[in-house]
């Protein structure tokens, strides 16, 4: 496995371990790599209004336009709610000190808010 490939199951690890202590739910973990129909990486987050899917992103360099439109199409091949990004901050090791980006409809999703038809 290559130093790259490692660094990234580590941080999803990290992650997945992280939130399902947290949210005190066993479910929540790494997700089955499943090929062109991605459904994101962590498996078993949801919210009180819908599934949710976690993108995660272990890089040097920040893509943050192409990462949101990944976790996107990932929500829509999971039939999620919102798709989320959980990308690495650099200087920093601890899993809830990471960084988290999605959509401003995302949010409003995430907050119980409608979505009009067209989105």
């Amino acid at each position: 496995m290559s130093r790259s490939k490692q660094k990234g199951t580590a941080f999803e690890r990290a992650i997945a371990d992280y939130l399902a202590q947290q949210m005190h739910d066993d479910r929540i973990d790494r997700a089955p790599l499943v090929g062109a129909k991605d459904k994101g990486d962590i498996s078993g987050v949801v919210s009180p209004f819908g599934r949710i899917v976690l993108e995660l992103k272990n890089h040097n360099r920040q893509e943050l336009a192409v990462w949101v439109d990944e976790a996107e199409t990932e929500r829509g091949n999971a039939d999620a709610l919102v798709g989320v990004v959980v990308h690495k901050r650099r200087g920093k090791g601890q899993p809830g000190d990471q960084y988290v980006t999605l959509t401003v409809d995302g949010l409003v999703k995430l907050l119980g808010g409608p979505i009009g038809n067209d989105r």
